[in-house]
C-alpha cells in the first residue's frame, strides 16, 4: 500500500505547497488504490485514469512555472454524479440519464476548477438523491469499507465510501434530508451539510430544492474547513444564495468547551443502538468534564420531522422530475407513437421503484383536494421546526446529538421496508427543514469495528463556531478512528 493514500487532507496540502510531492504522484498513488480496491468498494461509476492524471500535470506544471492557481492546485476530490461537469456524463445513477452529458460546469465544479483541484468523477448514489445507503443506484451497490458485507449510508454512499476506503481525501456530496451525514457516519469520516444558500445549487441535479444543499466530505477537519470555504458565497445564478459573509478557512479556530452551552436530548422516541447511546453519553460526560454545560432540550415536536420531510421531499421531486419526460433528453422509448405512451414508457423505463414511489407520494400530495391537508399542513409544520432551532440557539452554542441511530446495517436489511429505511434519516432530516447547518464527525467504533458518528448543529450562517467545535470533538481520544487500509 502506497504511503501517501493513507496520509490526511491537511498532509497532502502541506507536501505539495512545499514541494516534497507533486500532484502526478499524489494522484499516481490514489489511481492505483482506486484499481486495486474498487471492485469491491463499487464507489465509482466511472473512472478515467487519462483525464485525471492529464490535470495532475497540468497543476505540476503551473507549480513549475510559479503560477499556481491557489494553494489547493494538484488536491484530488470526488464528485458525486448528481453534480454537472461539462463534457461528463451525469446521470444521478438512473437508467433515464444513463447517457446524458453535462453542457456546463455546475458553480461548485467551476469554483473547484478555478483553484486547479484535480475531478474524480463519478462517485456512485441512490438514484437522483433518493435512499439512505445507496442500494438505490439503478447500476451497482457500493459496500462500507469497514465491512463490505453492509452499507455506506446514503444517498451520497459512494463519495463518503471513496474516502473512508483511502481511494480520495475529500469528495463532494449533496445533503436532501442527511445524505451528507449519514453516510459519513456510518463510514466514520466527516461530513458537512452548510446552511440553506450557502453554496449554490446552480448545475445539481434537483431532488428537492428548498432542501437540497452541496457540502463536503473530509478525511480531517482541516478538509472540511477548506473545501466549505471555496465552495461557499453569493451566486447570480442561484438566487436562494445568500448575502452573507463568506466563510473563510483561516476562521477556523478550536472551540474550548469551557464554559460553552451544549444542547443535549433530553427525551427522545429514537431507538439508539447500544453502542450508539453508550459513545453519546461517554463523550458528553467528557465535554462535562471540560467544564462545558449541558443544555437538555425539548426534541418532542421533531417526532413529525419525518413525515413532514417526506411530504415536501416528495411534493418537490414530483415537480422536479416532471422534466425527465422522454423528449428533450435523457432515455426516450418509442412506442405506439402517442405522446402519453412516449412519457409512460420512458419514465416506466428510466426511473428506478424507489424514484416511482416518491413522484407518486409527492404527486398525491400536490393533487386537488390533497393540497391543503398535506402538502400545506407540511409547510406549516416545517416552520414550526424552524421556530424551534430559533428558540434552541438563544440559550445553547451547539447542539450534540447522534447522526445516526446505529451503525451501518447489512446490504438488503431493509429495502423492503421503506418506512424503516425512511427512519434511518431521523436525526438529520429537522436540520434540513430548518436550513442550519450541521456537520457529522467521528466518534469512534463500536465493538464490531464499526463507525459510530456525532452530529453538531448550529445556528443559520454560523458554519465557523460550527466547524470549531467540530475540530474540539475530533481531538477527543475515543472519538478517533483510523481508516481501514485492508478490505475485504
Amino acid at each position: 500500500m502506497n504511503p501517501i493514500v493513507k496520509l490526511k487532507y491537511s498532509e497532502i496540502k502541506s507536501k505539495l505547497n512545499n514541494g516534497s510531492l507533486t500532484s502526478k504522484e499524489i494522484v499516481s498513488a490514489y489511481i492505483e488504490r482506486i484499481k486495486t480496491l474498487d471492485a469491491k468498494i463499487l464507489g465509482f461509476l466511472e473512472f478515467n485514469p487519462e483525464k485525471i492524471l492529464k490535470q495532475a500535470e497540468e497543476s505540476d506544471k503551473r507549480r513549475k512555472d510559479g503560477n499556481p492557481k491557489s494553494e489547493f492546485d494538484g488536491i484530488p476530490i470526488g464528485i458525486k454524479d448528481n453534480i454537472c461537469i461539462e463534457g461528463e456524463i451525469t446521470s444521478c445513477a438512473s437508467k433515464i440519464l444513463e447517457n446524458f452529458r453535462s453542457p456546463y460546469d455546475a458553480t461548485v465544479i467551476q469554483k473547484l476548477k478555478s483553484k486547479g483541484f484535480v475531478l474524480f468523477p463519478r462517485t456512485n448514489m441512490d438514484e437522483f438523491a433518493m435512499g439512505s445507503s445507496t442500494e438505490n443506484s439503478a447500476f451497482q451497490t457500493t459496500k462500507n469499507p469497514f465491512d463490505t458485507t453492509r452499507i455506506p449510508g446514503g444517498s451520497s454512499g459512494g463519495s463518503a465510501a471513496v474516502v473512508a476506503a483511502q481511494m480520495l481525501p475529500v469528495s463532494l456530496g449533496s445533503d436532501t434530508g442527511g445524505s451528507i451525514r449519514q453516510p459519513a457516519s456510518l463510514c466514520g469520516i466527516w461530513g458537512l451539510k452548510p446552511t440553506y444558500g450557502r453554496v449554490s445549487r446552480y448545475g445539481l441535479v434537483a431532488y428537492a430544492s428548498s432542501l437540497d444543499q452541496i457540502g463536503p466530505f473530509s478525511n480531517d477537519m482541516e478538509g472540511i474547513s477548506d473545501i466549505f470555504e471555496v465552495l461557499n458565497g453569493l451566486d447570480p445564478k442561484d438566487q436562494t444564495t445568500s448575502l452573507t459573509n463568506p466563510y473563510l478557512s483561516s476562521s477556523l479556530q478550536r472551540q474550548d468547551w469551557n464554559g460553552k452551552k451544549i444542547g443535549i436530548m433530553k427525551d427522545s422516541d429514537v431507538n439508539f443502538s447500544e453502542a450508539v447511546n453508550k459513545r453519546y453519553k461517554e463523550v458528553l460526560n467528557t465535554l462535562e468534564a471540560a467544564g462545558a454545560k449541558l443544555v437538555p432540550l425539548d426534541f418532542s415536536l421533531f417526532k413529525y420531522a419525518i413525515p413532514v420531510y417526506y411530504l415536501i421531499a416528495t411534493a418537490e421531486c414530483s415537480s422536479n422530475l416532471s422534466r425527465f419526460d422522454g423528449i428533450r433528453y435523457g432515455l426516450r422509448k418509442e412506442g405506439s407513437g402517442k405522446l402519453e405512451d412516449l412519457y409512460n414508457e420512458s419514465r416506466t423505463s428510466g426511473f428506478g421503484s424507489e424514484v416511482k414511489r416518491r413522484i407518486l407520494l409527492g404527486t398525491f400530495s400536490l393533487s386537488s383536494g390533497y393540497y391543503d391537508a398535506y402538502y400545506g399542513k407540511a409547510q406549516k409544520a416545517r416552520v414550526m421546526i424552524q421556530n424551534k432551532y430559533n428558540e434552541f440557539f438563544k440559550d445553547v452554542d451547539v447542539i450534540l446529538q447522534p447522526t445516526s441511530p446505529t451503525t451501518a446495517f447489512k446490504l438488503g436489511e431493509k429495502t423492503k421496508d421503506p418506512i424503516q429505511m425512511y427512519l434511518a434519516d431521523v436525526l438529520t432530516t429537522s436540520a434540513n427543514l430548518a436550513g442550519v447547518p450541521a456537520i457529522s464527525c467521528p466518534a469512534g467504533l463500536d465493538e464490531n469495528g464499526l463507525p459510530i458518528g456525532l452530529q453538531l448543529t448550529s445556528a443559520h450562517f454560523n458554519e465557523s463556531s460550527l466547524l470549531g467545535f467540530a475540530k474540539a470533538l475530533s481531538e477527543i481520544p475515543i472519538c478517533k478512528i483510523e481508516l481501514p487500509d485492508n478490505i475485504n
